[in-house]
């Protein structure tokens, strides 16, 4: 599999700029304002865009497992190793975005009084960010988004343990070591969709969002066979996911399954690696975590500079939120050059395998 693939840079960049764009409609003055002149999209926006974070999920554990065990059987022997680089690769220009952000907030506060402002940070929240332990630990975020960040560490660790389990349990048989593993992660994602995902109670651990991520494995492994029992494979996977979409039914699952089987398709039919054909699409999918690492704060601040001097003109506000939403875009531009790019370089003999890299 090549290093870029067009089908998820162009996935990855549309669920990025849905992200964007949910954040402008849902957090800040801004779109309270422009609210009147388009209602509809606004609020669907606001409210239904948010699931395109599943397609992340989904393309997660998709990248992960490629890398991590692509057979089925986990390839490396270190696995704290591993994980300590997936912690470095996340962590790196997520600080930079939370100092960025810190800076954002404080002059935001000095602009406008709105309940999307962060409060001022104290130490302990400051070290549980950095520790990715903020939501477990009960502190309010520093910037939108940045829980997914923790969620997405947590998701690869548990995925990367379940996989180590299943070797250390068959150490001298490949074929076992990746039957059990699938037994081990199809266990865990049942669990998931039919206990842990209905109760917003777990919204703050892995296991909460585990059934979409192995949606992305399941998605991987079933394609990597012969069509007809790729097809028998996904369509097991989709009846589980029906059965537990009629207990209980979350658009959150059903985007996370067609995603899922959007890849399987993908890759199927070369799709994977030929389609679409855009340097555009292909940048965006490249600066996909810059973006969505930087745009919260670039957002903040626009959103206080118009509510300090456009105030509550509608056409303003929703100038504003055009404004906004390029500022952003050309902040994760910068970003990507001068500190994503730059800190992925400064480690790249040490990095995991680039599949990996991409699955944040």
């Amino acid at each position: 599999m090549p290093s870029r693939l067009p089908f998820i840079d162009a996935l990855k960049a549309l669920a990025a700029q849905l992200i964007v764009l949910h954040h402008l409609a849902f957090y800040g003055p801004m779109s309270d304002h422009a609210h009147a002149l388009a209602p509809d999209l606004i609020s669907w926006l606001s409210q239904d865009a948010r699931y395109a974070v599943q397609v992340f999920l989904v393309l997660g554990g998709f990248l992960a497992v490629h890398s991590l065990a692509p057979e089925g059987r986990l390839r490396t022997t270190a696995p704290l190793g591993l994980l300590w680089k997936r912690y470095c690769k996340l962590v790196g220009p997520y600080l930079v975005a939370l100092l960025l952000a810190l800076l954002s907030a404080a002059i935001g506060r000095m602009l406008m009084e709105h309940d999307s402002l962060p409060g001022r940070p104290s130490l302990s929240q400051v070290l549980a960010h950095v520790f990715l332990l903020q939501s477990i630990l009960g502190h309010d975020g520093l910037s939108a988004g940045v829980w997914y960040i923790a969620i997405d560490f947590q998701l690869f660790a548990l995925l990367l343990g379940l996989l180590w389990l299943a070797r250390r349990a068959a150490a001298t048989s490949a074929g076992e070591a990746a039957m059990m593993a699938a037994g081990l992660v199809a266990t865990l994602a049942v669990a998931s969709l039919y206990h842990f995902n209905r109760d917003a109670e777990w919204d703050s651990w892995g296991v909460y969002f585990f059934g979409s991520y192995a949606l992305g494995v399941a998605s991987y492994w079933a394609t990597g066979c012969q069509p007809r029992r790729a097809a028998g494979w996904l369509l097991a996977v989709a009846a589980v996911v029906a059965v537990a979409l009629l207990l209980d039914y979350r658009p959150r699952i059903a985007v996370a399954l067609v995603v899922a089987l959007a890849l399987a398709l993908a890759r199927c039919s070369g799709v994977l690696e030929r389609w679409p054909k855009s340097r555009l699409i292909g940048y965006l999918g490249r600066t996909s975590y810059s973006l969505f690492l930087v745009h919260f704060p670039v957002c903040l601040l626009v959103n206080a500079l118009f509510s300090r001097f456009a105030q509550d003109d509608p056409w303003l506000n929703l100038a504003g939120l055009i404004v906004a939403w390029l500022a952003s875009m050309a902040a994760a531009a910068l970003f990507h050059r001068f500190v994503e790019a730059a800190l992925q370089g400064s480690r790249r003999p040490h990095t995991a395998p680039t599949a990996v890299r991409e699955s944040s």
